[in-house]
């Protein structure tokens, strides 16, 4: 049986069906050479100009198009007199467009491709300052928000990177702000910690609590977060019934930070020896 009697056609109705057909996906095909290249105003431009281009809307603050020029220098002259210069200008331009993935890509690439570059101090900077507002949005930025409860993954990596430049290049002209920064960070990393320990002691985790309010007091030294850690550990140790520790706590407490007031709640019994 052939396929025009199966679908009811005569043979002159499908031949003239399946012409059609062939004409529709020919057409279909050849359509796309008629339509109109897109033009590309960059296409004849010399690595100086657009190297210049690039660098001009950076300045300007027009970092989606400082992107744009930036990747199409690298893509035509990858080996340029501009490629090492590009290369740390397209991250900044990142980080400020907020593409913090794109702007650690380039970063990385940069120390790797340079390890002996002159501005090196100023790769390891910027890192700091990608992770630093990393996962913020433009409301955490610009408003007091309290940073110390957000993911702290981002941040611990930031001190990280400031803790390099410092490290590294403890003369360069960033070590100063890098040093504040680190200082900012880990106060806030030791918050983070309080909140969590609150949090455990909110859920009746007792041990977990003072636990998290330990690691505070030992790896968080002269933190403001220390107080708090200490009055954690104290309820605590209460709510377990250690009032020998809930005592020492207490102590380290008052003796610490004379003029901390101490809440009523945090008095603990005295034991006595039977």
């Amino acid at each position: 049986m052939s396929i025009s009697s199966l679908f009811g056609f005569s043979n002159g109705l499908f031949f003239v069906l399946r012409g059609f057909a062939v004409l529709l996906s020919l057409a279909l095909l050849g359509g796309c050479a008629f339509l109109p290249d897109e033009h590309d105003e960059t296409k004849d431009w010399s690595a100086t100009k657009l190297y210049s281009e690039a660098k001009a809307a950076l300045n300007d603050g027009s970092y989606t198009q400082a992107i744009k020029y930036y990747e199409k220098l690298d893509a035509r002259y990858p080996f340029g007199r501009y490629a090492q210069q590009a290369e740390l200008e397209i991250a900044y331009a990142y980080y400020k467009s907020d593409e913090p993935t794109s702007a650690l890509a380039a970063l990385d690439r940069f120390v790797k491709t340079y390890p002996r570059h002159p501005n090196l101090d100023y790769t390891y900077y910027l890192r700091g300052l990608v992770n630093f507002e990393q996962g913020m949005n433009i409301i955490e930025r610009y408003l007091p928000i309290d940073h110390s409860q957000r993911d702290p993954a981002a941040a611990r990596q930031s001190f990280h990177d400031f803790g390099e430049v410092v490290r590294l290049f403890p003369d360069s002209k960033y070590a100063a702000d890098a040093r504040q920064r680190m200082i900012y960070l880990r106060n806030n990393l030791a918050k983070y910690e309080v909140h969590v320990a609150e949090f455990y002691l909110q859920k009746g985790a007792h041990l977990a609590a003072v636990n998290r309010g330990k690691y505070v007091v030992e790896h968080y030294q002269q933190t403001p977060a220390v107080v708090d850690a200490l009055q954690v550990m104290v309820q605590g140790y209460q709510a377990l019934g250690m009032n020998d520790l809930a005592s020492d706590a207490l102590r380290v407490l008052k003796t610490s930070y004379p003029d901390h007031p101490v809440p009523a709640s945090l008095s603990v019994p005295t034991t006595h020896s039977p």
